[in-house]
């Protein structure tokens, strides 16, 4: 227990650090892919040819990849970022392209009937969008975005490879340090607690969802 009591600092400061970059991944990574599945659906050509490709990019290679690549590929054509957000970046453009696909697959499964009922009302298109189309959208969506979500929390581990101080990587140091398995048993106790949060505010929400008929 002494041992616990005495690792519990750092596993807590590298458990901070993956929070951070959890939550600051979805609170950005979330609109962008509304807006990029708008453009998924959107008339023009060129716009979605863009858009399809990127998205094949990002979800045709490894995460672990993008990581790498970003991180220690890009510097050496002079494009240069800190650890934090080497990181932050390619969660984000990652994470982005998955979300966007989750969200035109609910754009697409909205009857065509309510954008109709939305013009006779002489709705706007961004009234139609907010009032109307998002909220039946992100009840379709939220069970996909939650099995998304609880895969974020475990791929925060990859930053490790970067040298980024997170979770994992401080299970790993007092591991290595100590010849112990321990550290990396509380790491697993640690993101099962953060997965089981997580699962637990999905499922509040998708009940609230569930009302809408």
């Amino acid at each position: 227990m002494n041992y616990i009591i005495s690792i519990m600092p750092s596993l807590l400061s590298g458990a901070k650090m993956t929070l951070i970059l959890f939550l600051w991944t979805l609170i950005i990574s979330i609109p962008l892919g509304i807006i990029v599945s708008l453009g998924l659906i959107s008339h023009f050509k060129i716009i979605r040819a863009i858009l399809k490709f990127y998205i094949w990019i990002m979800r045709g290679t490894p995460l672990l990849l993008q990581l790498i690549f970003i991180f220690y590929g890009l510097p050496i054509i002079g494009i240069i970022f800190q650890r934090y957000n080497a990181a932050l970046f390619a969660f984000i453009l990652n994470y982005t392209a998955y979300f966007a696909e989750i969200f035109r697959g609910g754009f697409q499964s909205v009857p065509v009937g309510q954008y109709e009922s939305a013009h006779v009302l002489q709705l706007t298109k961004w009234q139609t969008l907010r009032h109307i189309i998002i909220p039946q959208v992100s009840k379709i969506v939220i069970p996909s975005i939650g099995n998304e979500v609880i895969n974020l929390v475990k791929d925060t581990s990859l930053v490790y490879v970067i040298g980024l101080g997170e979770l994992l990587r401080a299970g790993n140091v007092a591991t290595a340090r100590d010849v112990t398995l321990m550290p990396l048993v509380l790491v697993g106790i640690i993101y099962l607690l953060m997965t089981g949060i997580a699962s637990f505010i999905l499922k509040k929400i998708e009940h609230s969802y569930s009302k809408w008929k």
